[in-house]
């Protein structure tokens, strides 16, 4: 190993002792996505929504920094198939839906489609070769949509933007480049307003990771056993050994008339440092502050 690696290692392990190294920056949030209504009023051949849902979904998915749930209807039939199953109508084997261990969201994507603009025409563009005239054809689709980020617990929009998404079936331009996605849009795939909807979704999902550090990242103790506390976040929200966090009570204000939460405080109690993770939890030590003080129930925070 050479002096520069390591110089790097050395580093790496002082950051992560620490609790300063970069593995908070992939820390993953649960995300769900609603169906996106279409406000524009535009009728095709397939659903606008079903498919801006279907893309969103999967380019989510792609960036490694969200949990992405199923999207609400399917979410709300998996929730219509465990009611089947407690009302104790169907057969009740060892494989069956069990109430009380969806993974909830916490937060929410949704949105309208605002504005389509769909045009196809033949024109008399193009070259001819040997009596067939090739590039002739003309087409162009453009897609509006306004995105919103919801924090499940208070329904409050953390923000809000319009994307915009274009494509031109003579370039095979796209009207969004800004990212490396590339979604799966099925069926799709080869329309020109699907293209569209594949650039404004993009767009969309850079400006959902962007708005992240700006967004708190939070866990909860889940329990506290010989000295150790058990956070119920791990290997799946991308929690790594040798991070630190931050536990304690919150102090949540709210508006007396409207009951709507204004804003919250952490009354911090002591420091965390994570020992071992697995997918679901993470174990950790007390490095600082009060152990006794930490209790079931309290928030985790990043420092």
């Amino acid at each position: 190993m050479n002096r520069t690696a390591i110089l790097t290692l050395a580093f790496a392990v002082l950051l992560a002792g620490l609790g300063l190294g970069t593995a908070s920056a992939e820390l993953r949030y649960t995300v769900s996505v609603s169906k996106f209504d279409n406000e524009a009023g535009y009728i095709y051949s397939w659903s606008l929504g079903d498919a801006w849902g279907t893309v969103m979904t999967d380019l989510l998915n792609q960036t490694g920094r969200f949990i992405v749930l199923g999207e609400t209807d399917m979410r709300n039939e998996a929730l219509a198939e465990q009611d089947m199953v407690a009302s104790g109508r169907t057969a009740q084997g060892g494989k069956i839906a069990v109430t009380g261990q969806m993974t909830p969201a916490q937060l929410l994507v949704k949105g309208a489609i605002t504005h389509v603009q769909h045009e196809t025409g033949g024109g008399r563009g193009g070259i001819r070769v040997k009596g067939i005239r090739l590039g002739g054809k003309k087409e162009k689709a453009e897609v509006n949509a306004t995105v919103y980020i919801v924090d499940s617990t208070t329904g409050q929009v953390l923000s809000s933007k319009s994307v915009v998404g274009s494509s031109n079936r003579k370039g095979g331009t796209l009207g969004y480049s800004g990212s490396n996605w590339g979604g799966d849009v099925g069926g799709f795939k080869n329309d020109n307003l699907g293209k569209a909807i594949e650039a404004a979704v993009s767009e969309a999902v850079d400006w959902i990771v962007a708005e992240l550090p700006g967004i708190a990242w939070t866990g909860t103790v889940a329990m506290t056993k010989d000295g150790k506390v058990y956070v119920n976040r791990g290997t799946r929200e991308g929690v790594a050994s040798g991070q630190t966090f931050v536990v304690g009570s919150v102090d949540v204000i709210r508006d007396p008339d409207t009951g709507e939460v204004l804003d919250e405080s952490m009354n911090e109690v002591a420091r965390l440092r994570v020992d071992s993770v697995k997918e679901k939890l993470s174990i950790c030590s007390v490095v600082s502050g009060n152990s006794s003080a930490v209790e079931r129930g309290m928030a985790v925070h990043l420092p």
